[in-house]
């Protein structure tokens, strides 16, 4: 009889039920949406950090900046009386590499990886050293002859400050070519925390332990393609000619690795001539629990250095992609909430009305026999039928706003925070003009994804809705006398 009544009284009642439902609805639509794109938006955010920091780390170390003109400015080349070799027609060709660390962040004791390692709470360490490969190709023609010199002098010496835009110009009636690439030396025995941690092998091998002291490197996928190189060829780093023993790419589809070549650390630091230096440590807590107490005895530990957590890179995150992360946090949680609390309250104050108008009615049962409990549950079942009519429909329309967001893919940038000059990314080891190459925005597809727990905050939101609604409802009817019913009869 319950389950008659109560299916005739919302059926005597559509109008009340639809608005109910649909306010329900709309309200639990929004709550979908915002937090499946706020999750879309954390994934993002991992992405456009994981193939720079690693997958596995929770804190990174690195040096302090460094104050402007205490850095050497940049590369510098400098050719001897024997630097080039001169053709027939009196033309010099020069060529050289640098291996530079970054110029305006200062490096860190290899030690520091030992001190780290060794903190409380510390599950693992590991160093790199981020540098930049420069490399100069360039044509001098045979001076005038009444300049009293040949081939080239020291007024004639190339350096990176008389670069012509783009990589290419004149010089003193000859041409050259600037090209540069981001290096990360790494400890390949720790390679399960820091930007490896962030690859996978698609062709050779990994760095190994056994590298160490060799001249070999692992390229990027991309970078590789692009210059097309391969396993087995050889690479110019430092001017050292490095063995290619392997090709990466990032495990993230959306995002690049953290380096165009990998080296080992040592090789690395004897190549850039920085000594036993590291530019970052990246460190894995014991567990998530342990990050700020970590990071707190870090910052003791090591006064000179800068510690940051995954929280704080992320925050460094520029480009369209901040601009989301705080749209969706801010102005999406707060909407949401609002939507659902007019969508309770509206739901409330029908039920009251609904309820002063069905005053004969429950005065009536209540008259024969019917007790304030079963009234009350009565008008409570009502209204979480109705909620739950509500949360199915806000269901699929919160599905199927999530499908028209994965399907449109729209697109979000973000500028790393080491191009920055944050610590630990590649392009944060560039100097001068080969910082603005090597600094790159990330194009990131944003999803919307679909968790159970969504589902399940759904229906609960769309019962205590309708519960909510119930209690007043009930409330308002338990107050209800027969007597009230006889007047409204008479």
């Amino acid at each position: 009889m319950y389950w008659t009544y109560l299916r005739r009284e919302l059926a005597g009642r559509k109008k009340q039920t639809i608005i109910v439902a649909a306010g329900l609805a709309v309200a639990i639509a929004l709550v979908i949406v915002v937090n499946a794109l706020s999750a879309g938006v954390r994934d993002a955010q991992t992405e456009a950090l994981q193939s720079v920091y690693g997958v596995g780390t929770d804190l990174t170390v690195s040096g302090a900046q460094v104050q402007p003109g205490d850095g050497a400015g940049g590369p510098r080349f400098e050719f001897g009386q024997d630097g080039g070799t001169t053709s027939e027609d009196g033309t010099t060709n020069l060529s050289q590499s640098r291996l530079m660390a970054d110029v305006m962040r200062g490096t860190l004791d290899a030690s520091t990886v030992g001190t780290v390692a060794s903190a409380d709470g510390v599950a693992a360490a590991s160093g790199a050293l981020s540098l930049t490969n420069t490399t100069f190709d360039g044509e001098l023609p045979q001076p005038p002859s009444d300049s009293g010199t040949t081939g080239t002098d020291s007024s004639q010496q190339p350096s990176q400050g008389r670069q012509a835009p783009g990589g290419g110009g004149g010089f003193g009636g000859g041409s050259f070519d600037v090209d540069s690439f981001t290096v990360l030396g790494i400890d390949a025995s720790a390679a399960g925390v820091g930007p490896l941690s962030a690859v996978s092998v698609v062709e050779g091998r990994a760095l190994a332990a056994s590298d160490k002291g060799q001249d070999v490197a692992v390229l990027d996928q991309t970078y590789a393609t692009t210059n097309d190189l391969s396993v087995g060829g050889t690479i110019d780093v430092g001017g050292a000619e490095m063995q290619i023993v392997g090709i990466v790419a990032s495990t993230s589809s959306s995002a690049d690795t953290a380096a165009n070549v990998y080296i080992p650390l040592d090789v690395a630091q004897t190549l850039s001539g920085v000594g036993e230096v590291v530019s970052t440590v990246y460190v894995q807590a014991g567990s998530a629990a342990d990050i700020t107490a970590v990071q707190a005895a870090l910052e003791s530990a090591l006064p000179d250095a800068t510690v940051s957590s995954q929280s704080d890179l992320a925050s460094n995150v520029s480009g369209s992609l901040s601009s989301a992360t705080s749209l969706i946090t801010n102005l999406g949680t707060w909407l949401s909430i609002l939507v659902l609390a007019v969508a309770v309250v509206l739901a409330v104050l029908f039920t009251i009305s609904g309820v002063s108008r069905r005053t004969r009615e429950f005065g009536t049962l209540k008259a024969i026999g019917w007790s304030n409990g079963r009234v009350v549950g009565q008008v409570a079942g009502e209204s979480v039928v109705q909620g739950l009519l509500g949360g199915a429909a806000g269901l699929v329309l919160g599905l199927a706003g999530i499908w028209a967001i994965n399907l449109i893919s729209p697109t979000i940038s973000s500028a790393p925070a080491a191009s920055q000059g944050a610590p630990g990314g590649a392009p944060g080891g560039a100097p001068g003009f080969a910082r603005d190459l090597a600094a790159t925005t990330t194009d990131i597809v944003l999803s919307a994804p679909v968790t159970i727990w969504v589902v399940v905050a759904a229906i609960g939101l769309a019962v205590a809705g309708g519960l909510i609604a119930g209690a007043f409802g009930g409330w308002r009817a338990a107050r209800l006398s027969p007597a009230e019913a006889l007047r409204s009869v008479g």
